[in-house]
């Protein structure tokens, strides 16, 4: 009865036999009808898929709260590290925006700079191991001249490369803050404006008083004089000049006439500036190997 069936479908018992040996065979080696079946690595592989899930999910949520915490600092102090570059360097990114204060808090209503959160993040940038360098923005109307000259002489005593950029204006006192770094750039519509000391408040007429305002001035002339190529006779006649500001003594230098007098290194923007930082972070780094 058997050799009757050879031709037509096998019995029942047979077919059993037969699936009941493939099996034992594929799980021998892990698989099941030539497959790839096994239930121990089915759990592996749902584990895996799972921890891959949880992982992203993770990535996901640390990457949200970094954006946070960005937002967060540049609305606060106007400060963020760069660091998604491909040359897998820190650049730390301070601007000088609006008003600098001094020892009072101006108005609510006035965009300012305080030095007391930028002299702290510059001492904490050159005890940092992770900051390779500093980029400072500036687009400010100058302010208090203890306070910029103080931001000003931290800028320029840094040990790491920093590089300035000089977007819509950096006058009156922001011109110490932008010659402070070891390379300076001004965006061709950028503006300077330099000027004599002013003090507000009450003034004594006395000769002492006078004295004072010549040794304040000769402070900032010098600072400058000695971080950009200008000298102390031309930027004395630029912040004497009567004959450009209608209401006021000194002068207005726009974009490439900044770079010209001497103030300035070069005509540029952010691409530039970054681009800049980054070749002079490598440049030391490569010296220091050497």
């Amino acid at each position: 009865m058997i050799r009757e069936c050879r031709n037509r479908a096998l019995p029942v018992f047979l077919i059993c036999r037969s699936a009941g040996r493939k099996y034992a065979a594929g799980a021998a080696h892990g698989t099941r009808g030539g497959e790839g079946y096994f239930p121990e690595r089915l759990k592996v592989k749902r584990k895996e898929r799972d921890m891959a899930e949880r992982n992203k999910d993770g990535n996901a949520e640390k990457t949200v709260e970094k954006e946070e915490h960005q937002d967060k600092r540049i609305e606060e102090t106007g400060q963020v590290t760069l660091d998604e570059n491909s040359s897998l360097e820190n650049i730390h990114l301070i601007s000088i925006i609006g008003e600098i204060e001094g020892h009072e808090n101006l108005s609510n209503n006035s965009k300012t700079t305080k030095y007391e959160h930028i002299l702290p993040s510059l001492a904490a940038i050159e005890d940092s191991r992770d900051i390779q360098g500093v980029l400072v923005l500036l687009n400010t109307m100058g302010g208090d001249v203890e306070a910029g000259l103080a931001i000003a002489e931290m800028i320029a005593s840094l040990s790491k490369p920093t590089v300035s950029l000089v977007l819509g204006g950096s006058h009156s006192i922001g011109v110490p803050i932008a010659v402070s770094t070891d390379y300076s750039y001004i965006v061709p519509t950028g503006t300077m404006v330099i000027h004599p000391v002013r003090m507000s408040g009450m003034v004594i007429g006395v000769a002492q008083t006078f004295d004072y305002f010549k040794q304040i001035q000769d402070r900032i002339t010098g600072f400058v004089c000695s971080h950009c190529s200008i000298d102390k006779n031309t930027l004395e006649e630029l912040m004497t000049e009567t004959g450009v500001l209608t209401k006021d003594v000194g002068t207005i230098l726009v974009g490439e006439e900044a770079v010209k007098r001497g103030i300035i290194d070069e005509v540029g923007g952010i691409d530039k500036a970054i681009s800049k930082l980054h070749a002079m972070i490598q440049e030391k780094e490569e010296g220091g190997e050497g």
